[in-house]
């Protein structure tokens, strides 16, 4: 949820100076250093707030954590009463999640408006509570179904403009790309990345021999998967793979600009870059989701023809090459696809957030 807010700071900045407003934003939530980090660039006050989640599922660590984790939304909730007692902000707006349960309890608790956005297809059991008691409901799928229903405003998902600015030279010089065959981006996200690498590892060779791969495959296990691929890469083939650990936000824009297919799992931030750019591609949904949220917003995605879904169970390494295969080389189906994926979602989600914002507080 960090780029989004991200995104949403920047172009609120921009709204509210226009109306002669200088805005003063606060992140409180769990805050780790990439989180701290990110927001310090955008000049957001941050403090961290004590969280925790309730798992759904009964065993004897379920139930331990559990009980840890309720008294940590109760001091998080504390933490929020004295923080947002001091700062008294105009509104509150949300991504949701157990992370921004306590602070949005404590600002109902004010009164303080709340703005809640749901990234997916399905809502998750905080968002569900959050949702009972927030002014309006932002969701980014029309399929999207809230309690009650007079909330819900159609946005669309909250994406970083800058995934437009991508520069198709600046990428070929920048990942030393060679060019002459189709280029595929695999994205494996923050979760599921490990199954992904391994069903690419495993016939690399075959993706080699007819595709160049650049290919994130999460911090974690860049090491992993760079002594793996100098292994199992024929060397006449090894120009033609790109392993990264994680993309930045100038990087991501321009392999996105620069691929002719794009490989992810079906994250609602990953689908929404992806039809922002508008390109083909194939989704994995992950299996462990919460709520299976992934395998509806991939065939959510996949509705109009933005793009083709396999499921984990079909999600073989050999099966997603030929999938791929028959895929690319379609020129047709490709145009068809970038046009399904551009026209998926509103283009001014963030726009239609902040004019709906304003017009309520």
């Amino acid at each position: 949820h960090i780029f989004p807010l991200v995104a949403f700071v920047r172009e609120a900045k921009i709204f509210f100076e226009k109306l002669n407003f200088v805005p003063v934003f606060y992140y409180l939530g769990p805050a780790n250093e990439v989180v701290k980090k990110t927001f310090q660039r955008e000049g957001i006050k941050i403090f961290s707030v004590f969280s925790g989640k309730i798992r759904r599922y009964l065993n004897f660590s379920s139930v331990f954590l559990n009980f840890l984790d309720f008294f940590k939304i109760l001091f998080g909730f504390f933490q929020s009463l004295f923080l947002l007692f001091f700062i008294w902000p105009k509104f509150i707006f949300s991504k949701g999640g157990f992370g921004s349960f306590p602070v949005c309890l404590a600002g109902k608790i004010y009164q303080r408006k709340i703005f809640l956005h749901e990234s997916d297809s399905v809502l998750g059991l905080a968002n569900k509570i959050l949702a009972k008691f927030s002014k309006i409901v932002f969701v980014s799928f029309k399929e999207t179904e809230i309690i009650p229903p007079s909330k819900k405003v159609f946005v669309g998902n909250i994406v970083r403009k800058e995934i437009l600015q991508g520069d198709k030279e600046r990428a070929k010089n920048k990942f030393s790309l060679v060019g002459d065959k189709k280029i595929i981006l695999i994205l494996g996200g923050s979760q599921g990345a490990q199954r992904i690498n391994e069903r690419i590892l495993e016939s690399i060779n075959l993706f080699l021999e007819n595709f160049e791969l650049l290919h994130q495959v999460g911090p974690k296990n860049i090491a992993q998967t760079k002594a793996l691929a100098e292994f199992l890469i024929k060397p006449e083939l090894k120009k033609y793979y790109h392993p990264f650990g994680f993309l930045e936000e100038e990087n991501l824009a321009d392999a996105l600009s620069v691929c002719d297919l794009v490989i992810s799992r079906a994250g609602a931030g990953a689908i929404f870059e992806i039809a922002l750019v508008g390109k083909p591609s194939v989704l994995i949904p992950l299996k462990e989701s919460a709520q299976n949220h992934q395998l509806y917003n991939a065939y959510n995605f996949a509705k109009n023809g933005a793009c083709l879904v396999i499921e984990e169970e079909n999600f073989t390494s050999r099966f997603l090459f030929e999938i791929v295969k028959s895929l690319i080389f379609d020129e047709k189906k490709l145009k068809e696809m970038e046009e399904a994926a551009k026209n998926f979602a509103p283009k001014e989600t963030l726009e239609l957030i902040l004019k709906e914002i304003f017009r309520s507080i």
